[in-house]
């Protein structure tokens, strides 16, 4: 039935693969570790900053031989002047950013089903199975909470509404579908050959493709960039694959989920327990170790802790080590609690596998093109998306230590292109991959830009690290006063959250901006422009607030974490 949300099985799909097995994670704590996406770099010196843009700017030191932008494209006899591998977001910027600049390109694209059938459309996973349907689920469920505030606005609504799921998934995949559509036009438009091809390479300059139908051709290339992504993890005990899901089934379920258990402590994981739980479903998170690893750990407790009080569970030190069908058609998982070693079981309708990411490399071929590569997850390293073979590159998650973000693959794609080919007498600019700014979509929204607190310590010591907080209470909350049947409040006191980690040896620079409550991700956009511009606390502190909004919290913020004051509000 998925044919009545795209084009038939694998007719317009994005390039993926799922034949990642040789390559477990050891654990399940988390999904995908952030890691540097909080390494915020020492901004550089005003004459390193001029230096740095010399070389920049320098076309020959980034372009294999130091040919000319301005030269004639084709002169090398290849078939295609670049060839890109991969139709996500950082695959498609790269290719019609090419093509812009006259450049001749094909973009190969295809998906291979996951372990239980599902196939999606061009335009990757953040399209398909990621960002855009992820994003609408929450807000589905953020709907439903809101029928509690639409009471104490006082309109008649129903707070135990039903929720019908498939109209919903329907809705959500008639958009994807039409967004599909609109990718293989835009290539069509910039006149880039689009090839619904199983692509791996053959030599440094030569690829093979083979569709739907095993049809194998061969094409040359005189430059090539990888945009593969990653596919999720499968954990490495009897019965996952069989019987476990991941974020490439759950967005096109075509039945209610049921009593759904989500296993890992990525924010993948809490983002689908989140909204399950918020469309009413009985949701329970499996974790073996660390919530969000990675990001600020002070916020990562509370937002569990707001999931726990507004019905989510959560199963903490416990790993599931077997996944049996029972008679009745549910799943029976065996746990393993890995403080005391004892194991118990319990059965659910469902049970969605986030336990991370692998790079969908393996069936690239990249020993044949000399691309070197981590044999641990898969991922290449590059310097300026450049591999250790100066025509091949690679963007976007595929690339090893890099922000596993679809904004971060687009930039570093068109950028790319841009340095290659652009003859517009525009700067051939370089991705910088400091200070960018995420969100995670979990019910109380976290936004951030720059170094969790720990880090910050870590690298500035923790003597030259001061923390400002403040808790705070939307004023679009303070007319509801209802509870959970459980007697939590729908809208709590002092819910949400801001803190501005700044360096005092510098100026009291800030490094680290975080926020927790609603519309996380249109408050902390801004902030990510002010922290490229080596913003400080004084220039919070001269900045006016627009009032009443959450974002003024970042204007008034006078409690420090040594000050040991309550930075909890008690006024407007």
């Amino acid at each position: 039935k998925r044919a009545k949300f795209h084009d038939n099985n694998n007719n317009n799909n994005s390039y993926f693969s799922s034949s990642v097995s040789s390559r477990r994670r050891d654990t399940h704590s988390h999904s995908r570790s952030p890691g540097d996406l909080f390494r915020a770099l020492e901004r550089p010196t005003k004459e390193g900053a001029d230096q740095r843009s010399k070389e920049d700017f320098s076309f020959s030191e980034m372009v294999e031989g130091g040919e000319s932008p301005t030269s004639p494209l084709m002169q090398h006899g290849k078939d295609y002047d670049l060839v890109v591998i991969g139709g996500g977001s950082g695959g498609l910027a790269a290719a019609k950013e090419a093509a812009k600049h006259g450049a001749k390109v094909a973009c190969f694209d295809f998906v291979k089903p996951s372990e239980r059938g599902t196939t999606w459309g061009l335009g990757g996973t953040c399209v398909n199975v990621g960002c855009i349907p992820k994003k609408l689920m929450h807000q589905a469920g953020i709907l439903g909470e809101s029928f509690s505030d639409a009471n104490a606005f006082g309109w008649t609504v129903d707070e135990k509404q039903n929720h019908d799921w498939g109209k919903m998934v329907t809705g959500i995949q008639d958009h994807i579908g039409s967004l599909n559509f609109g990718y293989r036009t835009a290539l069509r438009e910039k006149k880039v050959d689009y090839k619904n091809e199983y692509c791996s390479f053959v030599d440094a300059n030569t690829v093979k493709g083979v569709n739907k139908r095993g049809v194998e051709k061969q094409y040359t290339f005189d430059k090539c960039v990888i945009a593969v992504g990653g596919r999720p993890s499968y954990l490495d005990v009897p019965g996952a694959r069989e019987l476990c899901i991941t974020s490439d089934d759950v967005f096109s379920l075509e039945n209610p989920p049921g009593k759904t258990l989500c296993v890992g402590a990525s924010y993948i994981s809490l983002e689908t327990a989140g909204f399950l739980t918020a469309l009413g479903y009985d949701t329970s998170v499996v974790v073996r170790s660390v919530f969000l690893r990675g990001f600020d750990a002070e916020i990562a407790k509370q937002i569990v802790g707001h999931m726990e009080r507004h019905g989510t569970r959560m199963i903490r030190d416990t790993t599931p080590q077997k996944f049996e069908k029972t008679e009745d058609g549910k799943i029976k998982v065996e746990f393993k609690n890995t403080m005391f070693g004892n194991k118990f079981k319990e059965e659910f309708d469902t049970v969605v596998l986030a336990v991370g990411r692998d790079a969908v490399t393996e069936g690239l071929n990249l020993p044949a093109a000399g691309v070197e590569f981590n044999p641990k997850n898969g991922k290449i390293p590059c310097v300026d998306e450049q591999t250790n073979v100066s025509h091949i590159y690679a963007i976007g998650d595929v690339l090893d230590t890099r922000q596993e973000l679809t904004p971060v693959a687009i930039k570093a794609g068109v950028r790319l292109a841009h340095r290659i080919f652009g003859d517009d007498g525009k700067p051939k600019l370089k991705m910088n991959y400091d200070l960018v700014p995420t969100t995670v979509f979990t019910p109380l929204e976290y936004g951030c830009v720059g170094m969790s607190e720990e880090l910050a310590k870590e690298t500035y010591g923790e003597e030259n690290i001061e923390s400002f907080l403040s808790y705070f209470k939307p004023l679009e909350w303070t007319v509801n006063h209802a509870a959970h049947d459980n007697g939590n409040m729908h809208r709590e006191d002092n819910a949400c959250f801001a803190k501005v980690v700044v360096n005092k040896a510098d100026s009291d620079r800030v490094v680290g901006l975080h926020y927790l409550g609603p519309n996380a991700g249109e408050v902390t956009q801004g902030y990510a422009v002010a922290m490229k511009m080596n913003m400080t606390k004084q220039d919070l502190d001269d900045t006016v607030g627009i009032h009443p909004t959450v974002s003024e919290q970042f204007t008034t913020m006078s409690i420090t974490r040594s000050s040991g004051e309550d930075p909890q509000s008690k006024g407007c």
